[in-house]
């Protein structure tokens, strides 16, 4: 049986040019070799977004007078990465594939009274081993202002994801949603998901972060044991798998930032090579205007036809060219 899967993350305003890059395809290169850059054309948005994150947001955020107090290390922004398996995918076929991914976007829109107009981006990866959706919406919860007494929508990813259960919530809502759309799914749960590869889930999800996540979630839980002797084992048992998560969580930090850092500088390397472009092309376009106006004068000067004079230039031009090459 296949699984229902819906994971989310969040993001501050300085990370969201970097996420759009990616979901949008705009690097060259890639670290995740799950990524077929032959097969990105197969790519396709259920909501496009054509300009980077960053600048929808503050957009939005203007068009929909979006309340809210907005610091530097405030979450602005989530993205769901909606899946299944690639055996599930396989099964449905393109068309139905197609359906799962625009139900799971009205949910989205539906889901807590968002709306669509707080959808930024929806975009469907079919570049990877496993089809998946990146979709990326503002937090906006509608709550009633005390001062004026009227309604007004807000960003707030706190208030958006309040409570401890939130995300169980979600899940829950999440499954029956696609399977009342026809969708033979069972719920998505971490503990039952050995079925799906790991080295899939990893990139696609953040899969070992969030199974540390649920595992210390597991130990902080209260068990009533009486027998001492039971107790004492049960201590040692979840000291030894605290030091394991901690090992764990260490290694994972560790290519989680090393991977941000290159991503950072991929970011950098490609803002100069923008700026670099853009010069180049205003000195082409002024280059090109120089040129068009010596014709004119030189036209001018000795009363000669403007086109014959450019036909003569390029001809003289070519010879230059073909003469290089017999030389070479």
């Amino acid at each position: 049986m296949s699984y229902a899967i819906i994971r989310n993350s969040k993001y501050t305003i300085d990370k969201l040019n970097v996420l759009f890059r990616h979901n949008e395809r705009k690097n060259s290169a890639y670290s995740n070799k799950e990524i077929d850059r032959n097969k990105s054309n197969k790519n396709y948005s259920l909501k496009r977004c054509f300009k980077p994150y960053t600048k929808m947001f503050n957009e939005i955020k203007q068009e929909y007078n979006l309340k809210g107090q907005i610091k530097k290390n405030s979450n602005v922004a989530c993205e769901y990465i909606i899946t299944s398996d690639k055996d599930f995918f396989n099964e449905i076929g393109e068309e139905e594939t197609k359906r799962y991914f625009e139900t799971a976007y009205k949910f989205v829109a539906n889901y807590k009274n968002l709306g669509e107009q707080y959808i930024v981006s929806a975009k469907v990866h079919m570049d990877e081993s496993t089809p998946h959706m990146h979709l990326v919406f503002l937090p906006v919860v509608h709550i009633l202002e005390k001062k004026s007494g009227k309604m007004i929508d807000k960003i707030s990813c706190s208030e958006f994801w309040k409570g401890k259960n939130s995300y169980k919530i979600l899940q829950d809502n999440f499954y029956k949603y696609m399977t009342r759309a026809g969708f033979d799914l069972e719920r998505g749960e971490n503990e039952k998901n050995e079925h799906i590869p790991i080295e899939k889930l990893k990139v696609m999800t953040n899969y070992e972060m969030q199974e540390l996540e649920k595992q210390s979630i597991k130990l902080e839980q209260e068990k009533e044991i009486n027998d001492v002797k039971e107790l004492k084992e049960d201590y040692r048992r979840v000291i030894k798998k605290f030091n394991t998560l901690a090992k764990q969580y260490t290694k994972v930090k560790v290519i989680h930032d090393n991977n941000i850092n290159k991503i950072e500088q991929l970011e950098k390397d490609y803002e100069v090579l923008e700026e670099d472009y853009y010069k180049i092309e205003k000195n082409n376009r002024w280059f090109k205007h120089y040129i068009n106006k010596t014709f004119e004068c030189v036209s001018i000067l000795f009363d000669f036809p403007i086109e014959r004079l450019k036909s003569i230039v390029n001809n003289f031009v070519r010879g230059i060219k073909e003469d290089g090459r017999k030389g070479n």
